[in-house]
């Protein structure tokens, strides 16, 4: 019997015909998950210290831009969802930065560049990086006391000097993104191997100047990023690029701290960051499958096989709703009215589930009417501890190296996280000065009679809230554990080709979903793109459940996704 077979759970009932070959790693005094091996052990060296699930989060992720700059920079953005086990409150981040104060869509237009968005190279595409001070509130807000930001960066600094071994997928991404590198910055090297190449699976990777910044970070706190060398560093080669962030945009740059919003869903509640992050479209997706169930217009889900033609007919017209209201909505409420109660509201979302035909696919929808104006890279991680703190974080520098424009003597990208703005002065997410673009990156959290459940989520650009739904339906729908959650072959959808004035969606399809399925969603009218497994494009999650014994123990279960290169790692002090 092969290990597929051996480890391969079969119930004919729910059809669960997938690979599932982790094991959920289980522990009583915390887990870090996340996609690297090596960064975990940082946030594990964190919570020997002494810190809690946030300075260990922190300490994490820091990590993660040394194996997976790629993915994640300084110079990128991040958000959180944190849940205080002391006062049983959820609290959030918005880490992300803004447009430079002195880009506006007509200074564009004077330098010939029109189109609804700039192009994702373009150093006008370069946001203020939100990430370290995002890092620093956080732990300022809610870590242990016992760590600073230089304790969390001990591990990335010592990293960056005397190098550490990439792992497989990292590798493989790196490479990818090679031409995107040497073609847009004259420091390409500072991110490869002394002959020019990226490194393999295995290559002991070292970046002093990653580690040389991190050391300004670790002495002056926020100061050593958003004023100073580094700063200057980043203003002045976005400056020869032709773009117009300012020293004055780093150094006025603040965190928001917000609350996080919730909806309901089978005795669970999903709780999001609101715009300018997607969370959202989520939270959309849940509700309107949620007002199909209680309206007995699909069958109840008792009913459901996991991945039949029927169940992602579902799921796929949902998103199609969602992502159609995303676009229309989600913008940055400090500066556009975003009407994120309305989007959220039962009236809205069971007028929306209206529109869904179980009988065949729309090429298209439109955005729900309301009463107002009218491929991205990332890490996710998930950190819990000994208290029972909860944290769900992520990171991310936007595309695949973001603009790939590196700083002088710094070793890090620059996000391009402004391709998300429309340059359309109509539009709720227009570029303005000042404002944050629409944000794909998405931290989630569940609860269960005001208790916390789990901490979880799925990067990936636009694939984040799809796969928040599907994790989230294949654990409360269909009972699966963490990490089954996440095994389970995922569908993406992603704009298609034009037909006249309609964009049509496409249905992306990881190869182990039945081409029996396939066959009848094509019958309902999907266009259907089959994928290879564990293609990026399906995202890579963590996902940490929380379980109080009735000896008040709270066991902690965790997954980490085979899409990418880490895993789940228990704490033990």
């Amino acid at each position: 019997m092969s290990l597929d077979q051996e480890f391969l759970e079969i119930d004919d009932s729910k059809e669960l015909k997938f690979s599932s070959r982790r094991s959920v790693v289980h522990s009583t005094q915390g887990i870090v998950s996340c996609t690297q091996p090596l960064a975990a052990q940082a946030g594990l060296k964190i919570l020997r210290a002494g810190g809690n699930a946030v300075d260990a989060a922190v300490a994490t992720a820091a990590a993660l831009t040394f194996f997976e700059p790629h993915m994640v920079s300084p110079a990128g953005d991040m958000f959180a969802i944190f849940y205080n086990a002391k006062d049983k409150s959820l609290k959030a981040i918005n880490g992300a930065g803004r447009a430079p104060a002195a880009l506006t869509i007509d200074y564009l237009v004077s330098q010939g560049i029109t189109g609804r968005k700039l192009p994702p190279n373009s150093p006008h595409c370069v946001t203020v990086p939100g990430g370290v001070a995002g890092w620093i509130d956080a732990i300022d807000a809610w870590g242990s006391g016992k760590i600073t930001i230089a304790d969390a960066l001990g591990p990335v600094i010592d990293f960056a000097e005397n190098g550490a071994p990439i792992g497989e997928i990292s590798a493989g991404l790196w490479y990818r993104g090679l031409k995107i590198l040497t073609n847009n910055s004259e420091n390409a090297k500072d991110l490869l191997l002394p002959d020019g190449t990226t490194p393999k699976t295995g290559t002991i990777w070292t970046n002093k100047k990653l580690a040389e910044t991190y050391k300004l970070v670790a002495k002056n706190g926020k100061a050593g990023f958003y004023e100073g060398p580094v700063a200057e560093r980043i203003v002045n080669t976005v400056q020869k690029k032709g773009g117009v962030l300012s020293l004055d945009d780093l150094k006025n740059h603040t965190s928001t701290f917000v609350e996080p919003t919730p909806i309901d869903f089978n005795g669970l509640t999903l709780w999001e960051v609101p715009p300018s992050g997607q969370g959202i479209l989520a939270q959309i997706a849940v509700g309107i499958i949620r007002e199909l169930i209680a309206d007995k217009v699909v069958p109840p889900p008792e009913e459901w096989k996991l991945n039949s033609a029927e169940y992602l007919h579902i799921i796929i017209e949902a998103l199609k709703i969602a992502f159609r209201d995303g676009e229309e909505y989600v913008a940055d409420p400090l500066k556009a009215k975003v009407p994120t109660s309305e989007l959220l509201s039962k009236e809205y979302l069971n007028r929306r589930s209206k529109e869904f035909d179980p009988t065949k696919a729309k090429p298209q929808y439109g955005p729900g009417k309301l009463n107002t104006a009218n491929e991205s890279d990332t890490v996710y991680l998930t950190v819990t501890d000994k208290e029972g703190n909860a944290v769900s974080f992520i990171n991310s520098v936007a595309g695949l190296f973001g603009t790939g424009i590196i700083p002088d003597d710094s070793g890090f990208p620059l996000q391009n996280r402004g391709v998300n703005f429309v340059l359309d002065k109509s539009a709720l997410n227009s570029l303005e000065p000042g404002k944050r673009p629409y944000h794909t990156i998405i931290p989630a959290l569940l609860t269960k009679d005001d208790e916390i459940y789990a901490a979880y989520g799925v990067m990936g650009g636009f694939m984040q809230p799809q796969g928040h739904l599907q994790v989230l339906l294949n654990h409360s729908i269909f009972g699966l554990d963490p990490q089954k959650s996440l095994d389970v072959p995922r569908v993406c959808i992603t704009p298609g080709r034009v037909v006249g004035d309609v964009t049509l969606t496409n249905v992306n399809v990881e190869q182990e979903i039945d081409p029996a399925v396939v066959a009848k969603l094509k019958d309902l009218g999907h266009e259907i793109t089959w994928q290879k497994r564990y293609d990026p494009l399906f995202g890579r999650g963590q996902f940490i459940k929380l379980t109080k014994q009735e000896n008040g123990a709270i066991v902690h279960s965790a997954g980490s996704d085979p899409r990418g290169d880490g895993a789940a790692y228990p704490f033990y002090d």
